[in-house]
């Protein structure tokens, strides 16, 4: 029998991280259910522990041979996903790029803190771009640095950051929303990497969830 696979996600508006094993597990073509937890709710801890040790989203359920295993952190859960669908590709095959892409996501997991801050993830919202300090400065200079240097030398056969979409374009994925929202300036060939992020269909349906969640007052 096959495994059955559920994603535990945040409100689509606000949850960055529920949004980057989205796009990992749509790029695998895996049939998944969703769970979306409103975030910032008198009830939402309780609803966030009945599924996660942590009291975070995003969780990945996969039950498989009469178990259910819990994933519960957006990188683990990707790299789970690239386990159990190498050919998904959601490394690269050369060695090197992965090592880069694995170091990627590793420095997005980890750092950025000032943007996260001064840019909150809104994307169905378009708002005007706030006065930036020198660290938000910063970090936005290194990530289009980072990018640049990817798309330079191994995007060019796929348009992403390392060639065919990978987990490092999902984990940078809120920072494509975060640069839109806010109208971050950003070089030509970022610029166009982020219309390609944007236009992904499982972008596109993230985006049209977190609509109708506006429109109905849940975020």
């Amino acid at each position: 029998m096959a495994a059955q696979y559920t994603l535990i996600l945040g409100t689509k508006d606000w949850s960055s991280w529920s949004l980057r094993p989205y796009l990992a597990m749509r790029a695998t073509g895996a049939k998944f259910e969703e769970v979306v937890i409103g975030l910032n709710r008198p009830q939402t801890k309780a609803e966030i522990l009945a599924h996660s040790p942590a009291g975070r989203v995003p969780v990945l359920k996969i039950a498989e041979a009469g178990q259910t295993t819990t994933v519960f952190d957006s990188l683990a859960i990707c790299e789970t996903l690239a386990d159990r669908f190498p050919k998904a590709g959601l490394w690269p095959q050369d060695w090197r790029a992965r090592a880069l892409a694995r170091s990627y996501a590793a420095e997005m997991h980890s750092g950025f803190a000032a943007l996260r801050t001064a840019l909150p993830m809104k994307i169905t919202h378009s708002l005007p771009t706030p006065e930036l300090n020198d660290a938000v400065k910063a970090d936005i200079a290194r990530i289009v640095e980072a990018w640049t240097g990817a798309l330079t030398h191994y995007g060019k056969d796929g348009g992403f950051l390392f060639g065919r979409l990978s987990i490092a374009d999902c984990m940078y994925a809120p920072v494509v929303t975060r640069f839109r929202t806010y109208g971050i300036a950003l070089p030509d060939a970022v610029a166009a990497y982020s219309e390609r992020v944007f236009a992904l269909p499982a972008m596109q349906d993230w985006l049209h969830d977190a609509e109708a969640e506006v429109a109905a007052g849940l975020a």
